[in-house]
């Protein structure tokens, strides 16, 4: 069966169902080095690369938000242990040269950027979107962009109204209480495939995926600092996502 017409199949099934076309997507449990970033995973896009799947809906939902004059661009999607692992660096040079202890300099870089091997961007799942309709502004990711009389703010109506409807769900919320990394207005992951990912991803035990990579800064990643950053950093997030 070719590939069309194996989504037709799906679409099918899933109407006489009575659930949506891109919730019927089954996914397998991905290889340990996929979900730490170190895999090599099958990818789509164009200047952008998330999973198939994910591609898929995404089309459908670009589609359909330029109907109402917005443009939805993928800024940031699939990223390696490397490519996190040099923000890591960049971020941990950047903050201690500016006199912040190794410890304190931990704690900026995880307001919004995670520790290489735990990042969400490592499943091909996620993305970062901004509206390239409107005229940008400096720094496009922040959250006062997403508010008030912000550039996407038209973004962010549409998105909070329609995403659900394509699978996509924004990761970290800006609910009261919430901990770990900030409020993402622009962060979005395709939960068909991310719920299940992050389920294979909690067998795993986090000391062991970061005692042999000699990050740098490793020797303030303590035991009790990452027990705080599982509990608090991927796993305080969107409640539909877990």
């Amino acid at each position: 069966m070719n590939r069309k017409d194996f989504i037709k199949t799906i679409a099918l099934s899933s109407a006489a169902m009575g659930i949506l076309p891109q919730f019927a997507f089954q996914s397998t449990d991905l290889s340990y080095k996929e979900l730490i970033g170190k895999g090599n995973p099958s990818l789509f896009g164009d200047g952008f690369q998330i999973r198939t799947e994910a591609f898929d809906a995404f089309t459908k939902m670009r589609n359909a938000a330029l109907k109402d004059n917005i443009s939805i661009q993928v800024v940031s999607s699939y990223r390696n242990f490397a490519h996190q692992n040099r923000i890591w660096e960049r971020k941990y040079k950047n903050f201690t040269q500016q006199g912040l202890s190794p410890v304190k300099a931990i704690q900026k870089i995880i307001e919004y950027s995670t520790v290489p091997g735990t990042s969400r961007h490592h499943w091909g799942t996620d993305m970062d979107i901004i509206d390239a309709n409107v005229a940008q502004p400096k720094n496009v990711l922040s959250p006062s962009h997403f508010e008030g009389n912000g550039s996407y703010v038209k973004l962010k109506k549409w998105m909070d109204a329609n995403s659900k409807d394509y699978g996509f769900y924004i990761v970290y919320t800006d609910k009261p209480g919430r901990k770990g990394f900030k409020y993402e207005p622009w962060h979005y992951s395709y939960r068909p495939l991310s719920c299940d990912y992050l389920r294979s991803y909690r067998k795993l035990n986090l000391k062991d995926i970061l005692k042999n990579e000699l990050l740098m800064g490793h020797q303030h990643l303590t035991d009790s600092f990452l027990e705080r950053y599982y509990a608090e950093n991927i796993l305080d997030i969107n409640p539909e996502l877990l």
